[in-house]
């Protein structure tokens, strides 16, 4: 079959008909157990009963108004995200790229407002994925996402992840910000060291400057916080959040300080769906469910299992897993077989993960899985190890009979 889509992605061959929590059920009807939720999109798995409701309730009342008009959903998500959280303001977005372009626009904005527009520069860092619009790719420098589009925009001064002194050095006078993922997702489930972090921090109080962090892919619970600054004791002043905030509905936010904010006055940003509705009502039963009593509580436990269960499944197959890595519910195993192919084993046994760099595949089930599921996670993940087992054995013995 032809297909008319834009042909911009390698699509697997299988195609999904439903969900039903940590479960996906193919249009042949094989089920798959979901260890890769939409790419951390799918907090709260498929078919949740209270996101169902609040979206179908909310579908037959009103979608769509703009934000000429006062959104009484969007004002209650937003005071719930300041008062669970260090911002005091929020803006709605339909995506991660979205609340990106955004966190950049703000970091401008605010030096230009305090009389240094010429304070452009955002240090970024390698290995970072922050979107893909001609800004987003530009800070993550990419150069397989940059290739063919152009001149880059400029104003991002890329320095290794993890590296404080390289970050001290790319400070000048024309920077104005640093931007980071405290937890690389697309670069590989690299997580930021505690005094890195901290560093980040303590060099941006120095030197004047913003501290702005892409929680896309590691905030909304996934580490057992409902963001993952909270695990290094420091606030950022910016912070872009989607992916698992609308669990499964597009939407994306930006929350940041009055004072990172200060330079966002009337007309100096937009958005035409941001905010809607629809999306509104599915941010607000999404945090329900997080900020409920003892949900994270129980996030940070079942990821501190999953951990014990994948070391063990490393120690068990040394030769196809080389390496664990993350925090909570997002995992990744550095491979010593291609991640692609080793993604595609773990298809054949029924269980979904999410290829990255570094020769990476990530784990990101959502958050009510549970604590068998994840054992059977694992150990369906061990099955797919003994693919690559029994293929170096068969291609010994081969050698061995030459």
């Amino acid at each position: 079959m032809t297909s008319a889509l834009l042909p911009t992605y390698a699509r697997y061959q299988l195609a999904f008909d439903r969900g039903e929590g940590a479960w996906l059920i193919s249009t042949e009807g094989e089920k798959y157990l979901d260890f890769g939720g939409g790419i951390a999109v799918a907090s709260l798995g498929y078919n949740h009963p209270h996101l169902v409701e609040a979206l179908t309730q909310q579908a037959q009342k009103l979608w769509h108004t703009s934000n000429l008009f006062q959104i009484p959903l969007g004002e209650t998500l937003a005071r719930r995200l300041t008062e669970a959280t260090f911002a005091d303001n929020v803006f709605f977005t339909n995506s991660g790229a979205e609340a990106l372009e955004l966190t950049i626009k703000m970091a401008r904005k605010w030096n230009s407002a305090n009389g240094a527009p010429d304070r452009s520069h955002i240090i970024t860092f390698e290995g970072a994925f922050h979107g893909r619009t001609l800004a987003t790719i530009a800070a993550g420098g990419n150069a397989k996402y940059l290739d063919g589009f152009g001149p880059k925009m400029p104003g991002f001064d890329q320095v290794p992840f993890g590296d404080l002194e390289a970050v001290k050095a790319a400070i000048g006078p024309q920077t104005g910000a640093i931007l980071v993922e405290p937890i690389q997702g697309e670069g590989g489930i690299r997580v930021g060291s505690p005094e890195f972090i901290r560093g980040l921090r303590a060099l941006c109080d120095e030197h004047k400057l913003l501290l702005c962090f892409d929680e896309v892919q590691s905030g909304m619970g996934r580490t057992g916080k409902l963001f993952a600054y909270e695990l290094y004791g420091v606030t950022p002043d910016i912070l872009a959040s989607a992916k698992g905030i609308g669990g499964g509905f597009p939407l994306g936010a930006v929350l940041s300080t009055a004072e990172a904010g200060k330079g966002m006055g009337l007309g100096t940003h937009g958005t035409t769906y941001g905010g809607n509705p629809l999306a509104m009502a599915c941010g607000n039963a999404v945090l329900d469910i997080l900020l409920a009593p003892g949900f994270l509580d129980d996030v940070a436990r079942k990821g501190l299992l999953l951990r014990q269960a994948l070391s063990g499944l490393a120690a068990e197959h040394p030769g196809v897993v080389a390496e664990i890595r993350g925090e909570g519910l997002i995992q990744g195993l550095r491979l010593r077989a291609p991640n692609a192919d080793f993604a595609a084993a773990a298809r054949a046994e029924k269980i979904i993960v999410i290829p990255a760099a570094d020769n990476v595949v990530r784990i990101l089930p959502p958050l009510i899985v549970s604590e068998d599921e994840i054992r059977e996670g694992v150990r369906r993940l061990g099955a797919a190890c003994r693919h690559f087992e029994i293929a170096a054995t068969h291609k010994g013995k081969q050698g061995a009979n030459i």
